[in-house]
């Protein structure tokens, strides 16, 4: 059977490329070692393969569904694998040592995660959402806050969740309507509905912090008003909170994963008055307000970010999983003859030896290891914005990763998505079929260019906000940093030349194209076409991923890294030429879609 995910691949992209071990240099992680790094990384590949895909497909066969008593039912499988998660400390995995942290860097803790993953998407989903909770409450929260919520968080026996969107307003968060009223006793009373809320209500934790956002009195307009707070299912005496589970979604993939609609102080499980409350409360669900008041939705961010890389990552674990189990199965199944080969019965050969196979193996391969290099380098710069010791390093990563954020998150989910349909194809008919595990990898991985902002989202970002911010500021590191690997790829020579010199067009066009949107000044012309935009610009990275995992082979030979070779000279053949066209109509500022009217559809 197909593993879920290559060592190899991350060995060569974190050691031999990243050089993460030089992190070990840095007060923060100066108790760590390659040796460290490896033992966790062996830790997540035995655990994902002992505990989470042995039910990953029983999980999507099985539902969950609503007890007669209300509470969420899961398999056991569930269960057990993400409370084994939380006991091994893996949610801790970055956190300060004073917290019971690891202090591992973010690149190595992502690497681990993967193995998650690509094992079963949706049972890691809830250790994701935990962490990105425990960070921002680690960030944000006051110490009462950090001991009450966090802490537990990372033990593993409490879990977390992002509570944004609402029925009526998906990702347009100006738009929601969940009221947050001030109680006398510092709390708030919150009312109102969540949709789509995963890992919103279940059995796997003895509580759940929800993390809600809502507006308050007194606040501006639009998202100016909003807060954040702190909604636990239970309260810390134990009380359960005014938070009732309305139903469960049944979703084309990710069914492991309970995806739900949430009551907010509808009176379903009003707290009984307690001694301890002090002043009477409004009716509602009890909240904790998290920092400062109207200010939510930039702390929110902080989550939405992390979450937007590791639905990145995600979409890469579906992706990898799925181009392995294409190469077993192309390798192992026996059809057809050479178009060359004259002799009729002449003994057929295995599918991988036929030219549009290995085809279809090479965009997948391209894809899916570009997207993990892109991953593991957006995390890398996570760890230095946080401990580099130069000021000026920190600021130009974090500089660098608010224009790759946008692409980090969508490039995987588009491609690495694409990358799922080709492994089907490689099965052929077996493909389209439950027996086969790719049809549940593509079905799981369709959900990524919907969710954390969907596909035409990143792109209104990307070009509306992240390459003009700071006088194109973003924009002047990403190609300072391109070209720093154009000039090595230069002086490599080679197929490493022809690259640079590829790629160095392609960048050239990029800023010529991005000036050319901007030059009538009316932001409804110039991102009429930021999704083409975002495309093209996610292409030019992942190329710019390529080159340097070229760089990194070197002279290197063997199978491994001949397949590097082959992958990369693959992309640079038959996807970076893709962007000519898509620059062109992006700096032509095309109006057909913005002209068209409603009432022609």
């Amino acid at each position: 059977m197909a593993d879920f995910m290559s060592r190899a691949d991350l060995d060569f992209l974190l050691h031999d490329w990243l050089k993460v071990t030089e992190l070990t240099e840095r007060p923060r992680f100066a108790e760590h070692s390659r040796e460290t790094f490896d033992a966790v990384l062996d830790l997540s590949h035995d655990m994902a393969a002992k505990l989470f895909a042995p039910h990953n497909k029983k999980s999507d066969q099985n539902e969950p569904t609503i007890g007669p008593d209300g509470a969420v039912v899961l398999i056991d499988e569930v269960t057990e694998a993400v409370r084994a998660y939380g006991e091994a400390g893996l949610n801790a995995g970055t956190f300060d040592v004073e917290l019971g942290g690891m202090q591992l860097p973010h690149t190595v803790a992502r690497a681990s995660m993967i193995n998650f993953q690509a094992a079963n998407a949706s049972t890691s989903s809830y250790a994701f959402l935990t962490v990105g909770n425990a960070n921002l409450l680690a960030k944000h929260g006051s110490p009462e806050q950090i001991d009450t919520w966090v802490r537990p968080m990372l033990d593993g026996r409490y879990s977390g969740t992002m509570c944004l969107s609402e029925p009526q307003a998906g990702s347009s968060l100006a738009d929601i309507t969940t009221r947050a009223v001030p109680n006398d006793d510092g709390t708030h009373s919150i009312t109102g509905t969540k949709m789509w809320i995963s890992a919103g209500d279940h059995e796997i934790t003895e509580n759940i912090v929800h993390l809600v956002l809502a507006k308050t009195p007194g606040g501006g307009p639009g998202v100016k008003g909003i807060s954040l707070f702190i909604v636990p299912k239970h309260l810390p005496d134990g009380r359960r909170n005014d938070v009732a589970l309305v139903g469960l979604n049944h979703k084309m993939g990710n069914r492991g994963t309970t995806n739900t609609l949430l009551n907010f102080g509808d009176g379903t499980f009003a707290p009984e008055p307690s001694s301890s409350d002090g002043p009477r409360r409004n009716p509602g669900a009890v909240g904790y307000l998290v920092g400062e008041e109207h200010q939510g939705l930039r702390y929110m961010f902080n989550m939405m970010n992390e979450a937007r890389i590791g639905v990145g990552f995600l979409a890469t674990a579906l992706g990898y999983t799925g181009y392995l189990q294409s190469v077993e199965y192309a390798a192992t199944r026996v059809q057809g003859r050479p178009v060359d080969s004259k002799d009729p019965t002449s003994a057929p050969v295995p599918i991988i030896e036929h030219a549009d196979v290995k085809r279809m193996l090479l965009a997948q391969k391209s894809y899916v290891e570009g997207a993990l290099a892109l991953g593991l380098y957006a995390s890398r710069l996570v760890d230095e914005e946080t401990t580099a010791p130069d000021e000026a390093d920190r600021i130009e990563a974090h500089t660098l990763l608010e224009v790759l954020t946008p692409i980090v998150k969508s490039w995987p989910s588009q491609w690495c998505l694409e990358a799922n349909s080709l492994a089907i194809q490689v099965h052929g008919g077996y493909g389209y079929t439950r027996e086969f595990d790719v049809e549940q990898c593509y079905r799981d991985n369709r959900l990524n260019p919907i969710h954390e902002g969907a596909h035409g989202i990143h792109g209104l970002d990307l070009l509306g906000r992240k390459v003009i911010m700071d006088s194109g500021a973003g924009f002047g590191v990403l190609a300072a940093r391109i070209g720093a690997a154009v000039t090595r790829g230069r002086q490599a020579g080679g197929a490493a030349a022809e690259y640079a010199e590829s790629l160095n067009a392609a960048v050239a066009r990029l800023g010529e194209a991005t000036a050319a949107a901007w030059s009538s000044g009316d932001p409804a012309v110039a991102l009429a076409n930021a999704t083409a935009y975002l495309e093209a610009a996610g292409h030019i990275v992942v190329a710019w991923m390529w080159l340097e995992q070229s760089l990194a082979v070197g002279d290197r030979t063997g199978d491994f890294f001949d397949g590097k070779r082959a992958a990369a000279r693959y992309f640079f053949v038959y996807e970076l030429p893709k962007t000519r066209a898509q620059l062109d109509l992006v700096a032509a500022n095309d109006r057909t879609t913005l002209d068209a009217q409603p009432s022609w559809f």
